[in-house]
């Protein structure tokens, strides 16, 4: 199976191909502002090896800006290539030896989400937590567990910065059973949308 994976949920981009014993992936450095980088490496990617039969898109958390950017990509190239299209949890994709680990990141207006994930799949959140509350919660895990985000953050000891990994979600995409998201794709929001009404 032909697999195309795409992640933009992050500071760092990452695009991977998996055929066969053929796995190939790239980062770089994700400009939320512009988006080149992404299409640059897909132009490469598609010449090189042809049109993919499963397309794997990050779904986030993270940059929504980016993530829209990855879902987008993937639309358009799933109508002109008639690939199946499958969206997946972008903290689902983090390079971990660890069969489970937990992932955090910064949710703005003062809260922050938690996940944890066994087996590349969600098995509890993304939730919402203050600062404190969210102190407590790392602090209740076990020692060992890993902790990632894809940002700095300080002010949570145990946490270690790491970006979701194309290459990883292609690898999913092989899995028989897995929480796919179908289209129409949309990325994980963790609280509903601000609308601001006209007075």
């Amino acid at each position: 199976m032909k697999v195309l994976a795409i992640e933009l949920s992050a500071a760092r981009g990452s695009l991977a191909w998996l055929d066969g014993e053929i796995e190939v992936g790239g980062e770089w450095l994700n400009d939320r502002k512009n988006s080149g980088a992404l299409f640059t490496n897909l132009d490469a990617v598609i010449k090189k090896f042809g049109a993919p039969e499963t397309i794997i898109v990050g779904l986030g958390p993270g940059s929504y800006a980016g993530t829209r950017i990855a879902i987008s990509a993937a639309t358009g190239l799933q109508l002109s290539s008639c690939a199946r299209l499958i969206g997946f949890p972008s903290a689902c994709a983090m390079e971990c030896d660890a069969p489970e680990y937990c992932v955090i990141g910064d949710a703005r207006r003062k809260s922050f989400f938690f996940a944890r994930i066994r087996e590349n799949e969600l098995v509890e959140g993304p939730t919402l937590f203050s600062e404190p509350d969210l102190k407590a919660k790392l602090d209740r895990l076990e020692p060992t567990m890993p902790t990632f985000s894809s940002e700095l953050l300080l002010q949570f000891d145990r946490v270690v910065v790491r970006y979701p990994s194309a290459l990883v979600l292609a690898r999913v995409a092989r899995k028989p059973q897995c929480g796919f998201h179908f289209p129409p794709l949309e990325p994980i929001y963790l609280r509903e949308p601000h609308i601001t009404l006209p007075k």
